[in-house]
């Protein structure tokens, strides 16, 4: 017997040694240095050639591997933000496997790298109080099916109490999803710090599903106008005139933030799009022999504004968009910054609207 228990815990031994040969090691990636260095790595022993791409930085960078097949690479320092990253293995794009973060999308394979300022930045969790992000369907008549949206109330919120409150509704990029402007663009966090410090009023942000591909792209701004805000309307004490009423939105949801709201102007006051990409047959059919009364338009819209950075690709199409809706004596603010087509300019665009709104 005690023979059958020594091969028995031998060949248990023999098993786990096999298991923890065959294991990857547990390894940190990334890692934030205090001096804004990162530190990125990687586990493969059979990769070739491994790859870190980021935003932060000009070009693609290459690691290196050590004897046990980690990969590694040190990047300088890097301006505090949050920023998307992926690694390239053998012409592979992959999210980094040590780490939880990842960036919300449907086409794009990447992890998020948070750096820290020496003081909080606007997006950061700071000792403020914090509203609620929750997740709620609803029926699109629209589209024809249950869809998905993401609903912020401030500090404070009561479902049934007397305060009612102005909504935003605010869009993601193409392929990115309802999840995007949470967990990479920290709308919650920015709307947190801006109403502790008393510059932006409490409000709610509802944050839809934007994709509605194999459908046409038009059928989106339906949804918006007869599906999502009467839904919204029905669940939550908000004020229902369009004064209270906010569309934003980036990339693709900035294109569609013209098309809802400059086509709805009787249901939103305010009209803020960033970085806009147009080239779509709708808002050629809504823009290309458009013939707004001005004078009218300007009284319904408290606010207007277009937002791009000068090394976004989009550039010369948003400044002919900005040339066009002027043409037409549209009241318009803009923003112009440096930077692309990001995630990280889009919180500097966010953080710069919540302020302006329902004034």
């Amino acid at each position: 017997m005690k023979r059958i228990l020594y091969l028995l815990q031998a060949v248990l031994l023999s098993a786990m040694t096999v298991l923890a040969q065959q294991r990857p090691p547990a390894i940190s990636s990334p890692d934030v240095h205090p001096d804004h260095s990162i530190t990125f790595r990687y586990f493969s022993k059979k990769a070739q050639k491994v790859t870190l791409n980021g935003e932060f930085l000009k070009s693609p960078v290459a690691l290196t591997k050590d004897t046990s097949g980690i990969w590694s690479v040190t990047v300088p320092p890097v301006k505090p933000d949050i920023y998307p990253y992926s690694f390239t293995v053998d012409s592979v794009q992959l999210a980094d496997p040590s780490n939880t973060y990842i960036f919300a999308n449907e086409r794009f394979k990447r992890s998020i790298v948070e750096v820290p300022g020496d003081q909080p930045l606007i997006h950061s969790l700071q000792n403020v109080p914090h509203g609620k992000i929750s997740y709620r369907y609803y029926k699109s008549g629209t589209l024809g099916t249950t869809r998905q949206l993401l609903v912020y109330t401030p500090p404070g919120f009561n479902p049934n109490g007397k305060t009612k409150y102005p909504v935003l509704y605010l869009i993601h990029g193409g392929s990115d999803t309802e999840e995007t402007w949470t967990k990479v663009g920290r709308a919650n966090l920015i709307a947190d710090n801006l109403i502790a410090q008393g510059k932006a009023k409490p409000m709610l942000i509802v944050m839809p599903y934007g994709n509605v591909r194999p459908a046409p792209m038009a059928d989106f701004t339906k949804d918006v106008v007869n599906d999502i805000v009467p839904f919204i309307e029905a669940n939550y004490p908000v004020l229902k005139e369009s004064k209270s009423r906010a569309v934003a939105g980036f990339s693709v949801g900035g294109g569609q933030t013209l098309n809802i709201g400059l086509t709805n102007p009787d249901k939103f006051a305010y009209v803020c799009s960033y970085a806009p990409y147009t080239a779509t047959e709708e808002f050629k059919k809504n823009f290309s022999d458009w013939a707004p009364n001005a004078d009218q338009l300007n009284k319904q819209l408290k606010l207007f504004t277009i937002s791009v950075g000068t090394e976004d690709f989009l550039y010369e199409p948003v400044k002919q968009n900005i040339a066009q809706f002027k043409e037409k004596g549209l009241k318009l603010d803009t923003q112009i910054v440096p930077g692309g087509h990001t995630w990280m300019n889009c919180k500097l665009y966010l953080a710069t609207t919540l302020p302006q709104l329902f004034n």
